[in-house]
């Protein structure tokens, strides 16, 4: 996977609303051990310079990011070259994919979409739990298979992600419980943009609603801003079978600047 490449790409690009955050890359492509069969990827050069990456999640599933329309199509032919397709997934702010997307007959589908929200760096409140940079990786393992029943994440793949840039240890935060990790939150901070992403947050089922996963956020904004951020964002679900993450990150200030727009294949 040509995960610096397509990194490199996202950077430039990256505003607030974009879909994608070094971060994400980061994250999305490590956090599992071998599934690259699963996960063809494809990166476009053009004058020495990434202009586009595609992402198959097989069978049928695209991520892509591109510099313009015309990237956006060889990047969505491709995709139509290794399988079948089934749905693309674009932010609201990129008209550019918008359109590249619709000239090939995807047509926006119903069910569940991510909002984009973020929330400068300045006045945020203090976390009230005492939180820690990771230093049990099994303890936060379990936690994170816990909090994600049922998950394919492993020591071995999390080693994997803490060894994948631009992963910082003083960023991947804990709360423990009589010992153990009881909720996380890892962040990511691109310094070229100074934009920090959350991604992921969880909490152990036995202590959801003791606020920990707000303070674990917080703990992670503040050594983000320590380390240069001034902006972060995140993309919690937005349709209302999925409400709760969303309510967290509005209560410490995250206000929505776009989300995501489902395509699917159009039939008949």
């Amino acid at each position: 996977m040509s995960i610096d490449a397509m990194q490199d790409l996202t950077s430039r690009l990256w505003f607030p609303g974009a879909r994608w955050h070094v971060g994400d890359l980061a994250w999305g492509l490590r956090q599992h051990t071998g599934r690259e069969h699963e996960w063809p990827t494809k990166v476009w050069r053009s004058n020495g310079r990434v202009v586009a990456w595609g992402w198959a999640e097989l069978p049928g599933h695209l991520n892509l990011q591109a510099v313009d329309e015309h990237w956006a199509g060889a990047v969505l032919d491709w995709f139509g070259e290794i399988t079948e397709p089934e749905s693309v997934v674009v932010s609201s702010a990129e008209p550019h994919l918008v359109r590249a997307v619709e000239a090939r007959g995807f047509v926006p589908v119903e069910g569940p979409f991510f909002l984009h929200l973020v929330r400068d760096l300045e006045d945020l409140p203090a976390p009230r739990a005492a939180c820690h940079p990771v230093t049990d990786v099994a303890g936060r393992v379990r936690a994170h298979r816990e909090a994600f029943y049922p998950s394919r994440v492993t020591e071995e793949s999390y080693r994997n992600v803490q060894r994948t840039p631009p992963y910082r240890g003083e960023l991947d935060v804990v709360a423990d419980v009589d010992g153990e990790t009881a909720a996380y939150c890892l962040a990511w901070l691109d310094d070229a943009r100074k934009a920090v992403l959350i991604e992921p947050v969880g909490t152990v089922p036995d202590h959801r609603g003791k606020g920990l996963a707000r303070d674990v956020c917080l703990a992670a904004l503040h050594a983000a801003r320590d380390l240069g951020a001034e902006i972060a964002t995140v993309s919690p679900r937005g349709d209302d079978a999925w409400p709760i993450p969303a309510r967290l990150y509005r209560s410490i200030g995250f206000a929505q600047v776009a989300r995501t727009v489902h395509y699917g294949v159009a039939r008949g």
